[in-house]
């Protein structure tokens, strides 16, 4: 739909992101400005959903899908059927993963959740972030694509795709230096690839990036990982025992 100013988009962001709930006037007043309303807040929130009311007006429907925004009394409903939202899809993947783990099925739950991972085209509604917009829902959807990055690598791992895994994290690890379980699973991946010193450089690298935040060392677990591959200690080359020191 091509959308209007700041103001639209971030408005119909928030409405997507709580699809198919009542949210009022005043949260949306909330999630737009914070603190710091305009007294005309209340009128461009209106303007904003009769300008998005408009615009979906002038669209048929593909597929069979229907949005609706309507204004019900306990505030605007954006109703949107999950299976047009890539985030609901998102999440029926992740949910059979995580059955798919529990029953040891790593194939299963690797397929799931690399198709999960192709519904991401970078960052969650990153035009809004970089505008300054950092709701809650934003952090636990950045959250969710991570846990489900983490969550494949460790069944990749029990595949034996050591080297597959390896490469990937390396690039995501890159990108959040600071998160410890995905360079735990890394660590893992390079030791098995048979690169010790890649592995301990991929410790160092974390704890720095910890260090820079003014956060604590690593926890107990990357502590423990980081003897673990000085000493070359066999239960690395048992599957659970490393996945242990590392998930």
């Amino acid at each position: 739909m091509a959308l209007g100013g700041i103001r639209q988009r971030t408005a119909l962001a928030f409405l997507v992101l709580h699809a198919n709930t009542p949210v009022s006037a005043a949260r949306l007043v909330s999630a737009l400005w914070g603190t710091d309303e305009p007294t005309t807040a209340r009128k461009i929130v209106q303007n904003a959903v009769s300008g998005l009311r408009r615009i979906r007006a002038g669209r048929e429907p593909q597929h069979g899908s229907r949005i609706d925004l309507r204004t019900e009394p306990r505030g605007y409903v954006l109703h949107l059927a999950p299976e047009h939202l890539d985030y609901g899809r998102h999440r029926e993947l992740v949910d059979r993963a995580s059955r798919a783990l529990a029953d040891r099925s790593w194939a299963d739950a690797s397929a799931a959740l690399r198709e999960s991972s192709e519904l991401w085209r970078g960052d969650a509604l990153a035009d809004l972030a970089e505008a300054g917009v950092d709701w809650p829902e934003l952090t636990a959807l950045r959250e969710a694509r991570w846990n489900a990055l983490e969550d494949r690598a460790v069944a990749d791992l029990m595949l034996g795709r050591h080297r597959e895994v390896a490469a990937e994290l390396g690039s995501a690890a890159t990108a959040r230096p600071a998160r410890e379980r995905l360079c735990r699973l890394h660590m893992v991946a390079l030791y098995r690839s048979g690169r010790q010193a890649d592995a301990l450089e991929a410790y160092r690298r974390v704890r720095s990036a910890l260090a820079e935040l003014g956060r604590r060392a690593p926890g107990p677990k990357s502590r423990a990982l980081e003897q673990a591959v000085l000493s070359h200690a066999p239960e690395l080359d048992a599957a659970d025992a490393a996945l242990r020191l590392a998930a």
